[in-house]
């Protein structure tokens, strides 16, 4: 979304980023020309007064608001109507489930016209099927019940809006496959800084990369396990970019099968591009996604890939398996054996950028314009 909001402006449009709260790792990349309104939301509970304005509809956003876990973006819903009355933008992109609802009841609340564009950006079932938690189990009926209130539904890749429209009952005809802006120049520019790492100095072992929050969906837990079997068959290394709750037990896992002192956790990096155009192979061992953007991010780096057919992205990403492996999910032999084919015959680096270009920021974003300037409500086109 930071890299859109800066697409759009460089385009000519006026364009705010508007969050529910102004935090995080990406707040400085964010294009000067962008202004960034900051909803400052702490609690889910200015949603309760907002949702009694429609009591018969509130009641379907119910299960969203009880505990243990309840989506503190949802408490945005009465300041972003506020924010819609006030400023009376053309259209609205919004992305990610709560989000999503948010905006669409906001946009309700707000009476204004702004076209409303939603975008789903995982795979809907699979989160809600997987998820403890009640609110997210309940999540696809709250998506039945009011993504209808938009004006356009846009989806990451086919395999996305297959499953939304499976699980939603929204016409797969109505929902628009929009990828999401990877690469830019700025990449570019980012995969070639220079990197002081002793793992990647000259005559050292290859490594192989894997990057994304350290969560049970990246299932990080059968990399570590296909990296232990690719390490007893030859010297390499395995380096994972990010943060997560499951840290603690990968340590521990790599520990266990006694590769600990060839596995580096590196926690969040500023630029894993640079990483990326020097690993020897990066590794996606997903259970589940929507569009990875470190697999395309990868190929543009001209790094070889690896990822698990799962759902939904890698295999649209990789045209079925032509621009690199596709291994079963949780299937470590398969994903070391992968991993070693490319290791020892490695792509055509080049032809991996070119692949990647088709999702570049200057493509992508007239995709997105086309959706959110499209024809006015009531139009009857779609």
């Amino acid at each position: 979304m930071v890299t859109l909001a800066g697409a759009l402006h460089e385009r000519g449009h006026r364009v705010d980023l508007v969050l529910g709260r102004a935090v995080g790792n990406f707040l400085d990349e964010i294009h000067p020309g962008v202004r960034v309104v900051d909803l400052g939301v702490r609690t889910i509970l200015p949603a309760l007064p907002a949702l009694l304005r429609f009591p018969a509809e509130g009641l379907h956003l119910l299960p969203a608001l009880l505990p243990p876990a309840p989506p503190r973006v949802l408490g945005c819903i009465p300041a972003l109507a506020r924010y819609l009355r006030a400023e009376r933008p053309e259209a609205m992109l919004s992305a990610l489930n709560y989000s999503n609802l948010a905006a669409v009841w906001a946009r309700r609340l707000a009476g204004v016209p702004t076209r409303l564009v939603v975008s789903e950006r995982n795979t809907l079932s699979v989160r809600a099927s997987r998820s403890s938690q009640r609110s997210l189990r309940a999540l696809p009926a709250m998506i039945r019940r009011f993504y209808p209130w938009a004006d356009a539904v846009t989806a990451v890749s086919d395999g996305v809006a297959d499953d939304l429209a499976r699980v939603s009952g929204i016409p797969r005809s109505a929902i628009v496959t929009t990828w999401n802006p990877v690469v830019s120049p700025a990449l570019a520019e980012a995969a070639a800084q220079p990197l002081d790492h002793p793992w990647f100095r000259p005559g050292e072992p290859p490594v192989v990369l894997g990057a994304g929050k350290l969560r049970p969906q990246k299932d990080f837990a059968t990399l570590i396990d296909a990296f232990a079997k690719l390490r007893a068959k030859r010297p390499a290394r395995l380096m994972i970019l990010g943060e997560g709750p499951e840290e603690g037990r990968l340590r521990v896992r790599a520990r266990r099968l006694d590769v600990s002192m060839d596995v580096a956790l590196e926690g969040f990096v500023a630029n894993p591009f640079a990483y990326m155009a020097r690993a020897g192979v990066f590794a996606l061992s997903s259970a589940w996604e929507g569009l990875p953007s470190v697999l395309i991010q990868a190929m543009a780096c001209g790094c070889p890939v690896v990822s698990t057919d799962c759902p939904s992205g890698p295999s649209e990403i990789l045209e079925g398996g032509v621009h690199g492996p596709l291994v079963p999910v949780g299937d470590s032999d398969a994903l070391a054996a992968a991993i070693l084919r490319l290791l020892d015959s490695p792509p055509d680096r080049e032809r991996l950028r070119r692949r990647a270009d088709d999702f570049s920021v200057d493509r992508v974003a007239l995709r997105y314009l086309a959706v959110m300037l499209g024809p006015p409500r009531g139009s009857g086109t779609s």
